[in-house]
């Protein structure tokens, strides 16, 4: 995912509202311009609408991804693609059931008709096809947006919602048993740097223990 989901091409779309009624695609010149907006008012936790019509395809700007592996990402194929990121959002992109039928988007708070429907792009992205400077304005901007592998636990947490597969990844990451983020950072040799470090200071203090 990327700031907005249309890229270039969005502004010649002329294909019929997915969900008319419900929400609608504000266009605007030019590209990551055109936002999401409700049609009518949702109560939080409200469901907002069930991902229908989903399909399997390669990690890109414009796919959701929905489970731990690198080609677990499907394409929305609806209106919904044009939901910017927040990181204070809205909206929530719940794909975490074990049951597809019940992969949905709801409110994470009261939402006004008329408002920008936005979700935390890191609650269902690991690690993003692009990156891009955040735009949101909120108190608790991240600055640039990567994905949920380059944000600590505690940040997360403060979202209120990630998927469950993000947990996974994160719970993973954090309890250094893949070196694969290691070597993604390039601090493998830093991560063995402060092993030694600390097998010397060690040895350092039993030599000294056992002299006095």
């Amino acid at each position: 995912m990327t700031l907005t989901q249309e890229g270039t091409a969005a502004n010649t779309d002329v294909r019929p509202p997915s969900h008319p009624g419900v929400f609608r695609v504000e266009r605007r010149p030019g590209a990551f311009n055109s936002e999401l907006l409700s049609s009518k008012a949702f109560k939080e936790g409200e469901v907002i609408a069930r991902l229908e019509g989903l399909t399997k395809g390669p990690k890109a700007y414009s796919s959701v991804q929905c489970g731990t592996g690198e080609d677990d990402h499907v394409e929305l194929n609806s209106d919904l693609l044009y939901m910017n990121h927040s990181c204070e959002p809205n909206v929530i992109v719940d794909v975490s059931s074990g049951n597809q039928g019940e992969w949905h988007v709801r409110a994470s708070k009261s939402i006004g008709e008329g408002e920008s429907l936005c979700f935390f792009y890191p609650s269902t992205e690991w690690r993003m096809e692009q990156a891009f400077d955040c735009r949101c304005g909120t108190k608790s901007c991240l600055g640039v947006i990567r994905g949920a592998f380059y944000v600590s636990r505690e940040e997360l947490s403060k979202r209120g919602f990630v998927n469950k597969h993000i947990q996974t990844l994160v719970t993973t990451r954090d309890s250094g048993k893949n070196d694969g983020w290691w070597s993604k950072l390039g601090l493998v040799n830093v991560r063995e740097g402060c092993y030694t470090m600390v097998t010397i200071l060690c040895v350092v203090l039993v030599m000294g223990n056992v002299i006095s």
